[in-house]
């Protein structure tokens, strides 16, 4: 069990880093760019994580959201929009790299609004925060470290823009999540400790999700990756 543990960890962690990868080159060639559709710059990333990976599967829908888009949570799914040049953009996808998930999502700035440009930064802080909150509390369950995400969202002027603030990761496909199921999910409505083992018995792993939002101003950003490794 323990050389299966070690081996399915470096699965995923090797998922992540060509996750990692795969949106460097999204920002080196400048996908993400003024006039742009954003279902046209999903299929860009769709067609380049294939040219980069061979990568032809994504275990949950690819997300590309520009301006007030940002504001929807993950299972809405708003109009087309075309992406402005002062714009605030995220992106979410979820590919699946020789049978294992990764699930990334990063947020991109065009122009110099200064706010959005705040939020963008303040996005990995707070998951920084948030993961170590979750490092220095072994019996943390779901409903705990939402609730210090939250509250680290508020002290830098944010919300948090989902129900949930992370999720289960593992071989694709894995056990089925969804609404009713409170237990695969970051959120108030779990009571669960985090650090449990499945119904297979192996070690819970997990994506730690960051939406932050400014309802006023109507724009918001997004950022998620390994919460139990790396």
């Amino acid at each position: 069990m323990a050389d299966d543990e070690l081996t399915r960890a470096a699965r995923l962690l090797d998922a992540q880093a060509k996750a990692v990868r795969l949106f460097a080159e999204i920002e080196e060639r400048g996908l993400v760019a003024p006039g742009q559709g954003e279902r046209a710059v999903s299929d860009r990333v769709r067609d380049l994580a294939n040219e980069l990976f061979g990568t032809t599967r994504h275990w949950h829908k690819r997300i590309v959201r520009s301006g007030p888009n940002t504001l929807k949570p993950y299972r809405e799914n708003p109009p087309d929009r075309v992406i402005g040049a002062d714009d605030i953009v995220f992106a979410d996808f979820g590919p699946i790299f020789e049978e294992y998930e990764a699930d990334f999502g990063r947020t991109f700035v065009l122009g110099g609004d200064p706010v959005k440009r705040r939020l963008r930064d303040d996005l990995p802080e707070v998951f920084a925060a948030g993961k170590g909150f979750f490092e220095e509390h072994p019996g943390i369950t779901g409903k705990e470290l939402y609730g210090a995400v939250e509250r680290l969202a508020a002290d830098r002027g944010w919300e948090l823009g989902g129900w949930h603030a992370g999720h289960l990761v593992g071989e694709f496909p894995h056990e089925k999540i969804d609404g009713a199921d409170t237990e695969s999910y970051i959120t108030p409505a779990n009571g669960t400790p985090l650090r449990r083992r499945d119904k297979a018995g192996r070690r819970c792993h997990w994506i730690l999700e960051i939406h932050l939002v400014d309802q006023e101003r109507e724009f918001g950003g997004f950022h998620e990756e390994l919460l139990t490794l790396g």
